[in-house]
């Protein structure tokens, strides 16, 4: 049974954790934070996809135990006029409903779900290097401590430590969107939960949905220039609102009365992106999640890719006859769908007629062929030898 270190235990990690496992690995989640890594505690929406790929390791239970369902999408323009009104994909089966939930709820919960079955987290020391050997893969650590397996998955996000061990010169870029959230119980929104209301406004993107509790999630994707190094973490709630107000309030829109309501939860950040056709693998070391396909969160996939990148590579180990094999199995199946959703990630961002950078190579797979790339009863070795 080959043993497989995974590092980082965010939503790739621990969902991979959790497939590798139902699939007879023996598997190590090794996450620098002490506890269930929170990062910056904004929220973000599990699509079908990502519940379609969370009911295949048996894990629905354990994250609809936190956060709420989302089953309608409505749409206003900058006038406040509804452009559509329609459910969301899945909303008729309950397993594959949207969810909104913060970000470290959807940790926590896999982790717990994890422990429970017996998977090996660890917490609290950093990835220091990568040792690669032609029969094992060694992992060193901040505390002195070492790790030894048969393959090693990078899960840890956007800065990668295990990608800069193979690939040093490939980094996240600047996707061309700053993009706050915040959280208020105080906001003037009338409608009830299960509905994200999406505004294309016309200094922002907005979008916000109301919680069981009464509290607002929201956030405004912004186009422009990157803020001045070192704004990120020195400015406060109060700053961020002086800056996005102003844009807000050129519209009729509910945007500005609910951001104006938020006095202390308002965060901000970068959105980023990888570039297409970067490495993603050695021999005995892949990166999956935000480390290997970072995109920009306009099409809101980012946690939902990351949850079926763990499932397909858990079927590609399983099914194929090496390691290597398997690998080339996984990338063949998932390269050109991540891109994809960089691409188009990319346009929405920079409100671009096209994509930026090349076009991918290959077309992304069909509704029908991710549903097969995602059952766990299929075997992918064959799927990606057919493709």
């Amino acid at each position: 049974m080959a043993r497989i270190l995974v590092i980082g235990g965010g939503t790739a990690g621990t969902a991979a954790g959790l497939a590798l496992r139902k699939a007879g690995f023996e598997v190590t989640v090794h996450e620098a934070h002490p506890t269930a890594a929170e990062d910056i505690g904004a929220f973000l929406t599990l699509a079908s996809n990502g519940m379609r790929a969370l009911a295949q390791i048996d894990a629905s239970a354990a994250v609809t135990a936190t956060g709420f369902e989302l089953t309608a999408l409505s749409v206003l323009d900058g006038t406040g006029a509804e452009l559509a009104n329609r459910p969301l994909a899945g909303a008729d089966d309950p397993l594959l409903r949207y969810r909104c939930l913060r970000r470290g709820e959807l940790n926590a919960a896999l982790q717990a779900e994890a422990v429970r079955r017996g998977v090996d987290v660890r917490h609290g020391a950093r990835l220091v290097s990568v040792e690669a050997g032609p029969d094992a893969v060694t992992a060193h650590f901040t505390d002195g401590g070492t790790a030894t397996g048969d393959l090693l998955v990078g899960a840890d996000g956007l800065n990668s430590a295990v990608r800069h061990s193979f690939a040093p010169d490939t980094r996240p870029a600047y996707a061309g969107e700053r993009v706050f959230y915040g959280y208020t119980t105080e906001a003037p929104v009338t409608e009830g939960t299960g509905r994200i209301t999406l505004i294309r406004g016309s200094a922002a993107a907005f979008g916000y949905a109301v919680s069981p509790t009464g509290e607002t999630y929201w956030f405004a994707r912004v186009t422009g220039e990157p803020l001045p190094p070192g704004d990120l973490a020195d400015d406060t709630p109060d700053r961020w609102r002086e800056l996005l107000l102003p844009l807000l309030r050129r519209d009729a829109t509910p945007a500005a009365g609910i951001v104006a309501a938020t006095t202390d939860s308002i965060m901000v950040t970068h959105a980023t992106e990888m570039p297409p056709g970067a490495s993603w693998r050695t021999a005995r070391t892949l990166i999956i999640g935000d480390a290997a396909h970072a995109a920009s969160p306009a099409t809101g996939q980012g946690a939902s890719m990351a949850l079926e990148d763990a499932v397909v590579l858990a079927k590609a180990l399983r099914d194929a006859p090496n390691i290597d094999k398997a690998l080339t199995a996984y990338e063949s199946l998932r390269r050109s769908r991540v891109e994809h959703n960089i691409a188009v990630s990319g346009q929405i961002s920079r409100r671009a007629d096209s994509p930026a950078g090349p076009a991918v190579a290959t077309p992304p797979p069909t509704e029908d062929e991710l549903l097969r790339h995602l059952a766990w009863d299929t075997d992918v070795w064959t799927l990606a030898r057919d493709a």
